[in-house]
């Protein structure tokens, strides 16, 4: 397996660090409005590519934090006559409700920054202890020149950066370039006590702590996130990490391409802000999902109409297929796969190893139908519908509407087939622990006067 290292700026051999255990970390949401469909994207593809890991045989723990107190959150509060808590418990309802509907697992783990305050002291108070941070009229700021290999995952050398440097007027900064690792609260702010007077963590530290707490480690397997927050927030991330542990934070940092909107960037100024809620009463998630499919995960993509009514005929395609075949799965006892079947598996499975190419990997499953169209051997048609569930299922979370039309998997047809039998010979003690076993597959089979028929819980 490889990955693109935005760290290396090169495609590396993937060889986690403890053997086949990966511990993976993504930024998440800052939780002061509505998911929008560019978060979407972030969700998606960072699941899709856990999936993939763990299809693998990888042993995945995932993190996806959520930032519950940020400068946009006091903002919101302020601008709607709400206390932040209320913003906070509001936004996080409506970020679950959205995973939901997008049919996204949750992360193994979801931290919450105000839950994690006092880690996020210890680590600041040692990187003032190790020469790294100072302290300045309640607010405590970390020595970017100090770090000495600060800039190394955005490429920018410090000249460049200073140009992108606003100079505040108040600061007490030493220098422009440093940044906050913690801030004096306002009044009306929310705050917590610390040995810097009342205050609250910066952005960047949140994630530094949460993710080595929550993984139990000082490096990183694999850390994910937007290619906006390359810089500041994954440069910063690195320098107060790497600082205080002496260690690599991250062995491969993987970042996904922007979403524009018909050829512009999304802003709520722009008019074309799109909500997670608002696609998805438009469009289905299927088709939303295709859409992200369709374009590597690293490159920036346009969200259109007319490129969701592509993405829309392409899971039609799949549904034709998968339609026509289910008449002939209760045809065709399930056995050894067909070999031209088992070998466009293995060339999906190589395309998703190779940086997780979800467009070639789609191209191989299109190329599949194609041929499997043209012939008239009901084992390989059936094979192929069956591998395709499998793999647009386990891999990409796509529902595919009709449960029926979906077919069963290669395991799952097996234990029907093998069902039918023990009924045939009245062995029922066989045939109620298989009924027992698909039901803990989420398939649920029911005996009428026309035999056997199932569908999903």
């Amino acid at each position: 397996m490889k990955v693109y290292n935005s760290l290396t700026k090169a495609k590396e051999d993937f060889e986690p660090l403890n053997g086949n255990k990966v511990n993976m970390y993504s930024c998440g949401v800052t939780v002061y409005d509505k998911c929008h469909i560019g978060h979407a994207r972030s969700l998606y593809i960072f699941d899709v590519i856990r999936r993939h890991l763990k299809n693998s045989g990888f042993d995945v723990t995932f993190v996806r934090n959520i930032t519950d107190v940020d400068d946009k959150i006091i903002a919101k509060a302020n601008q709607s006559g709400k206390t932040f808590e209320d913003v906070v418990e509001e936004n996080i309802v409506l970020y679950e409700n959205d995973l939901a509907m997008l049919k996204i697992d949750k992360a193994d783990i979801e931290p919450r920054a105000t839950h994690n305050i006092e880690g996020m002291k210890v680590h600041v108070q040692a990187l003032i202890d190790k020469g790294f941070a100072y302290e300045a009229g309640g607010d405590v700021y970390f020595k970017v020149r100090k770090f000495e290999d600060y800039g190394k995952l955005s490429g920018q050398s410090i000249e460049k950066m200073l140009e992108g440097v606003r100079i505040e007027a108040d600061s007490k900064k030493q220098d422009p370039l440093d940044f906050a690792l913690w801030k004096r609260s306002k009044p009306g702010e929310p705050f917590w006590p610390s040995p810097w007077g009342e205050g609250r963590p910066g952005w960047h530290i949140e994630c530094s702590v949460m993710s080595m707490k929550e993984l139990g480690c000082d490096t990183l397997d694999i850390h994910a996130g937007g290619r906006d927050l390359v810089f500041p927030h994954h440069e910063n991330e690195i320098a107060q990490s790497e600082a205080l542990t002496g260690k690599p934070f991250a062995k491969y940092w993987i970042h996904n391409g922007l979403l524009k909107i018909d050829g512009q960037k999304m802003a709520k100024s722009l008019g074309n802000f799109i909500t997670v809620e608002d696609a998805l009463q438009k469009y289905d998630v299927d088709d939303v999902k295709m859409f992200f499919l369709s374009s590597h995960y690293s490159s920036e993509i346009d969200f259109s109409d007319k490129n969701i009514e592509e993405s829309h005929k392409k899971i039609q395609k799949i549904k034709i297929f998968l339609s026509e075949a289910k008449t002939k799965i209760g045809q065709v006892p399930a056995g050894t796969i067909d070999a031209v079947v088992e070998d466009y598996r293995n060339r999906f499975i190589a395309t998703m190893d190779d940086d997780f190419n979800t467009p070639k990997a789609l191209g191989v499953i299109f190329e599949m139908i194609t041929e499997v169209n043209k012939s008239s051997y009901e084992q390989m048609y059936v094979d192929a519908a069956r591998v395709i569930v499998e793999l647009c299922r386990n891999t990409f979370g796509l529902s595919l509407n009709d449960d029926q039309a979906q077919g069963l998997t290669h395991e799952e047809q097996i234990l029907i087939d093998e069902r039918i039998k023990a009924r045939a010979q009245k062995d029922y003690k066989r045939s109620d622990e298989i009924r027992d076993k698909l039901k803990d597959l989420g398939i649920v089979v029911e005996d009428g006067k026309d035999g056997q028929t199932w569908r999903r819980a």
